[in-house]
């Protein structure tokens, strides 16, 4: 049978076919170029990532140019947006970007990162023979499996090493001056984000190896960690990067060891007087972004003052209505946010001042009578504050007799906003027109027999009748810092409304939503 030129090309497609498929199951897979990854350890090497920069008068050029000139050391810059003004970046410097867009893949810039180190530079620095090296060695060698991060300053200026305490549940994170420079003289409230902090001729280093700190202030600093670690973690490249890589790290129980030696930094003429304010604004901006973003509300700094952030009365109430008694926030494993309760206790003795001066008979209520008793303070996830007052006494104070005759909120001269509640025969006292954290004042009336009651029920554990006799006389607790009208038998009315034992044992006001004990495990409510 003669064959076709045709069938002859057919048979020579096939058999190449039937080679290519048995070789396929021969030989192991490779990669397709086309769709990179990276290898699980990673490649001996360090990556350098510039991620801190900003404004006009940026060096990323400058600086990449330094790093790539290293032998071997890639250089990728990572930015929601390439450098501007536009700059040329030198050969082999790719640009990293983290903006996802509607028409592109998203972001993986994990997948862009071979090597088995990475080294997260800001800008300005320049590279110093070896030191990348020395850093890698440096975190391979470290004997303590918690040190997760060498670093390295840049620059003369050395930068304060400060622990790092994050309280997830709080809400806060805690600085601190690490042991070993607790005796260092200087003036403690120079914690600042990037701002200025005098060199302390190496004495604070705690031995030749370096220091052990939970973070690093004052002085820009080279970070090197592991690829793997540094991309396990949920914003690997969140800026300032200094600042979210150690919040991520302390969550985690991991440390910082800053070693003696220094990256040069390059010389630049002193900004000019609104470049210097525009480089901090934009840097308080990048700090307060970040917060928000891990969901941190108080900063303790290491002085013992106090930074928040939220709850202010222009600014909305940290969460949304309560539904079932149980707050977002709990459904989350957290309190209620520090700064709400800070807006709660001010929001609580303006107005027990208020009742107090103009002669209502007051008390306070379920929740927050158990808080006071327990703690003194409002009930850590507590996220209102409960006061009853006879009916009677309403027309005598001017806001809430102005609420009455209205039926309109009105704002007295502290931003305090009073109206009547929606939901029933009560009255409301918010923070402000904005910031609707709130105390809630409930008129109670004795009916026959000397037992108080409302017109309003709402259905919590705690809205129950209760005996006259609990209000004559009224008694006194402590409560956010002030001596507070209560019930003449706190324990008897607590009980009578929780059951007993309602002081000595804990409990969300909806245990069928959540119970304190997925929070808290084995430790002891506070």
């Amino acid at each position: 049978m003669r064959i076709t030129p045709c069938q002859a090309a057919l048979a020579a497609a096939i058999a190449l076919n039937l080679l290519l498929l048995l070789c396929s199951r021969l030989l192991p897979a490779a990669p397709a170029s086309c769709h990179p990854r990276r290898v699980p350890d990673g490649v001996p090497g360090v990556t350098v990532i510039l991620r801190d920069f900003d404004g006009p008068e940026h060096d990323v050029a400058a600086t990449a140019r330094s790093f790539s000139a290293l032998p071997g050391v890639p250089v990728l810059v990572a930015a929601e947006a390439p450098p501007y003004p536009p700059v040329p970046l030198p050969a082999g410097v790719a640009v990293l970007s983290l903006r996802p867009e509607p028409h592109r893949p998203p972001p993986r810039p994990e997948l862009a990162v071979r090597t088995r180190h990475v080294a997260l530079v800001p800008d300005g620095a320049r590279a110093a023979p070896g030191l990348l090296r020395r850093m890698r060695d440096a975190l391979e060698a470290a004997s303590d499996g918690t040190v997760k991060v060498v670093a390295a300053a840049v620059g003369q200026r050395r930068p304060r090493c400060l622990t790092v305490e994050v309280d997830i549940k709080a809400w806060t994170v805690r600085y601190g001056l690490a042991d070993h420079q607790s005796h260092q003289q200087g003036d403690p409230k120079s914690f600042q984000h990037g701002g200025q902090q005098s060199d302390q001729h190496g004495d604070q280093q705690s031995d030749q190896h370096g220091e052990l700190c939970g973070t690093l202030d004052g002085a820009p600093a080279v970070l090197l960690l592991r690829t793997r670690d540094l991309f396990s973690l949920p914003f690997p490249l969140a800026r300032p990067v200094v600042a979210s890589l150690s919040l991520q790290a302390a969550a985690r129980g991991w440390r910082l060891l800053l070693l003696p030696a220094a990256f040069p930094l390059a010389p630049r003429p002193p900004p000019s007087p609104h470049g210097q304010w525009r480089a901090r604004s934009s840097l308080d901006a990048q700090h307060r972004a970040l917060l928000e973003r891990f969901g941190l509300k108080l900063e303790v700094l290491p002085d013992g003052s106090r930074r928040w952030h939220g709850c202010a009365k222009e600014t909305p109430r940290c969460f949304g209505t309560v539904r079932w008694q149980t707050p977002e926030y709990l459904l989350a494993g957290r309190w209620t946010p520090p700064c709400c309760l800070r807006a709660l206790r001010a929001t609580a003795r303006h107005v027990l001042a208020q009742l107090e001066a103009a002669g209502v008979r007051h008390w306070l209520e379920g929740g927050t009578l158990l808080g006071a008793v327990r703690l003194g303070d409002i009930i850590p996830w507590d996220y209102d504050v409960d006061v009853g007052l006879y009916r009677d006494d309403v027309p005598k104070c001017r806001w809430l007799a102005a609420v009455a005759a209205t039926g309109r909120p009105v704002e007295d001269p502290q931003g305090f906003l009073w109206e009547k509640a929606a939901e029933g025969e009560f009255y409301r006292v918010h923070f402000s027109r904005s910031n609707r954290l709130h105390v809630d004042l409930w008129p109670f009336y004795a009916r026959p027999g000397a037992v108080m009651t409302k017109d309003t029920w709402l259905g919590h554990r705690q809205d129950v009748e209760f005996p006259e006799a609990f209000l004559v006389p009224l008694g006194t607790v402590t409560f956010a810092g002030v001596a507070a009208k209560a019930p003449n038998d706190p324990r008897g009315f607590l009980e009578l409304k929780f059951g007993p034992g309602a002081i000595e044992n804990p409990e969300y006001p909806n245990p069928g939503v959540r119970r304190l004990a997925q929070d808290m495990g084995n430790k002891t409510a506070r």
